[in-house]
């Protein structure tokens, strides 16, 4: 398993991730081991402060000289041009063209991995229109893990090979995304609780897919269509009417036109599986808009992810019926 998860890091690298960075930076981001490199999940650039790279639930900075550095003192800090140079490459010199993005804190590219975005807001009537002076990058890495639904897959399956209406639950960095992919693959390709299920993806951030040129970088499963950028209101409706899945998956719940067209989805006959942010239900019943969809029980199932001991890890699956905990890995 390590040396799997050794590849993959490496692959991630080398293909997607060094190619965005300044050479400077990769130079000592290359010098740490594969293994030690193994659980990278954010590699974080922020101006005068480290070199961070996030290692699951911990972090470690790097010396200029691209050794682990023992105390901060010690660690290589970003400047303007490290920031400078990343939106240079990530854009291709053409950061005008991300303007969409840009307002919304985030770019995407290949391979799915996002690309945080802090600095200061240019508002037009209070309104975010774009982002300048940008001092802080977070590159998220993005992994395909084939499996890691498997646990949640009975759970969300009737036995006449009906997708439950399913809400994954977690905080940033549990891997949300992950199984949500790996859930639309089986039910797509089918397996022995179900047959293969025509699946609808609204992939708003270009996450889920990771589409280059509208074709999806991971596997996604042979039922799988795929409306790339497009935002979930609009494209949840475009799907139904246009491609008549009989599952939509989607990403990050929290607009109330987000909530509408997942309501009009589930009116209509079509199960969902999406993702909302949050620690547990009761955090999410009090929310403004997601909220609704909980206390009229849309949902048949909520599962609900955590970091601990590792990232991706399923803390409890639900019944909202009668929240009857199906599983929770408290007990196990």
């Amino acid at each position: 398993m390590a040396n799997n998860k050794n590849i993959v890091i490496q692959e991630i690298l080398e293909k997607y991730i060094y190619p965005v960075l300044p050479h400077n930076l990769v130079a000592m981001i290359s010098t740490v081991s594969f293994e030690k490199l193994a659980d990278l999940t954010e590699i974080r650039l922020r101006i005068n402060q480290p070199l961070l790279l996030v290692l699951g639930n911990s972090d470690i900075t790097i010396s200029p000289m691209g050794k682990i550095a023992t105390n901060y003192n010690e660690s290589y800090l970003c400047n303007q041009e490290d920031i400078h140079k990343t939106l240079q490459f990530i854009s291709k010199n053409s950061l005008y063209a991300f303007e969409h993005e840009l307002k919304m804190g985030y770019l995407t590219i290949d391979g799915g991995h996002r690309i945080g975005l802090a600095g200061q807001a240019i508002l037009d009537a209070g309104v975010v229109k774009s982002l300048k002076n940008i001092t802080c990058l977070n590159i998220r890495i993005a992994r395909e893990v084939k499996g890691c639904a498997n646990l949640i897959m009975p759970y969300i399956v009737t036995k006449e090979g009906r997708v439950l209406n399913t809400l994954i639950i977690s905080p940033p960095r549990c891997g949300k995304t992950t199984i949500l992919r790996d859930l639309i693959r089986q039910i797509s390709m089918g397996s022995k609780m179900c047959k293969g299920l025509q699946v609808g993806v609204v992939d708003e951030r270009s996450e889920i897919a990771a589409c280059k040129n509208g074709i999806s970088t991971v596997d996604l499963g042979i039922r799988t269509d795929v409306l790339d950028s497009c935002p979930k209101a609009i494209g949840i409706l475009m799907l139904i009417r246009s491609m008549s899945p009989a599952v939509v998956a989607t990403d990050e719940l929290g607009r109330s036109e987000d909530i509408y067209a997942v309501r009009e989805a589930l009116n209509a006959g079509v199960s969902v599986l999406t993702t909302v942010h949050g620690k547990d239900i009761n955090e999410l019943l009090d929310r403004p808009y997601v909220g609704d969809l909980l206390q009229n029980k849309y949902f048949h199932r909520y599962v609900v992810l955590d970091d601990t001991p590792c990232v991706g890890t399923i803390k409890k699956i639900i019944d909202s019926e009668n929240n009857e905990v199906l599983w929770d890995a408290g007990t196990k």
